[in-house]
């Protein structure tokens, strides 16, 4: 079997994520180019000048708000011509949301469900046409462990996970044969601004370490993975619970 090509055009959505941008600065060091997108140029600005100290061959950026899909059409297009060629794009935008405020206010869950879910299909869709047609590239799109099974905790925001897990699954399904990796992400708790507000313990895991899982992945041509790898077997465990135990314990 032939080597694959590790990518060296990267469009990052949500670039200044904590995951990302760990992530980005590996590609740097690979010699890669970005396009870089999130919604605070300064964030971006900082973020293409130590990806600059650490090897990437270049570098642009658009500030733009992502829920807004009817400037995604337009911005893909930019990422493509600036690039030449998208070799490898990263979904990792989404918010944490508030579960409680979800629960009272429906406008809270479906600003979760906007940015997490809809805002993703948008993009994901004019991607996946984008590779399918190119007959090659990485689709790579972070979910989450969260999305594995409903918990009381955060539902709102697994729902979302959950939901995005499903369509890039049928993604993958529709576009594998045409030699495009679709590739799911699924973090267990990461230590991220996102996270501050919670209580770390053991499984926490650092964005570095996530980042390094993503590349690996990428490199190997998986489907989907779990990061940190014990996650995989955590989830496993909670998905075999019965329900009609699941739904007493505080999860």
């Amino acid at each position: 079997m032939a080597e694959r090509k590790f990518p060296s055009t990267v469009l990052a959505l949500g670039a200044t994520s904590a995951i990302a941008e760990a992530t980005l600065r590996l590609l740097a060091e690979r010699g890669a180019r970005f396009y870089l997108v999130g919604r605070s140029q300064d964030k971006l600005h900082a973020v293409a000048a130590d990806l600059h100290t650490r090897g990437a061959a270049g570098v642009a950026t658009q500030a733009m708000d992502l829920d807004d899909t009817a400037a995604h059409g337009a911005m893909l297009m930019a990422a493509a011509q600036s690039l030449g060629t998208i070799e490898l794009a990263l979904l990792a935008h989404g918010v944490l949301g508030d579960q409680q405020e979800a629960e009272a206010n429906y406008a809270a869950a479906e600003a979760v469900l906007r940015t997490n879910f809809l805002s993703a299909v948008s993009l994901i869709t004019w991607l996946a046409n984008y590779f399918e047609t190119m007959k090659q590239g990485t689709l790579a799109v972070i979910s989450s462990v969260a999305g594995d099974r409903g918990r009381k905790s955060n539902y709102v925001y697994g729902a979302s996970k959950g939901a995005l897990t499903i369509f890039v699954d049928g993604v993958r399904n529709r576009i594998d044969r045409a030699g495009v990796q679709v590739l799911t992400i699924k973090p267990g708790f990461v230590a991220t601004p996102m996270t501050a507000h919670v209580a770390q313990g053991p499984l926490f895991a650092k964005p570095a370490q996530v980042a390094r899982g993503i590349v690996k992945a990428v490199e190997k041509g998986r489907d989907v993975v779990y990061l940190p790898g014990y996650w995989r077997w955590i989830m496993v465990a909670v998905r075999m619970v019965p329900r009609r135990v699941f739904k007493k314990m505080n999860m």
